[in-house]
């Protein structure tokens, strides 16, 4: 079973009483970052960054859906083919396969 969450940091704007509303109405679970624990929210905070960077800066505003899929194809372009020296020049889906291979 799958649910809706939203990770942030602790910032007040957060934890303000109509946030946390409109998220329980909407059945969304909050996940905050602990205090003075920036790294739970270090790896999506870096691919938000780099989507923003490869993808979204310099483009003219568009429609959301238009938006939305534009986003669905970086994360498959990130996923499979964008490639990362720290993943031995592999792509994290080919690095997860090669991973699973070496371990079997």
């Amino acid at each position: 079973l799958y649910r809706t969450t939203i990770h942030s940091d602790q910032g007040w704007h957060y934890q303000h009483h109509l946030w946390v509303i409109t998220l329980k109405r909407n059945k969304i679970f909050q996940s905050m970052s602990r205090k003075a624990t920036c790294a739970d929210n270090a790896a999506m905070e870096n691919f938000f960054g780099l989507l923003k960077q490869e993808m979204y800066y310099g483009e003219e505003l568009i429609s959301y859906e238009a938006l939305k899929k534009k986003i669905k194809t970086y994360i498959d372009y990130y996923n499979n083919d964008r490639i990362k020296q720290k993943l031995a020049g592999m792509s994290p889906v080919k690095y997860r396969t090669h991973a699973s291979r070496l371990a079997a």
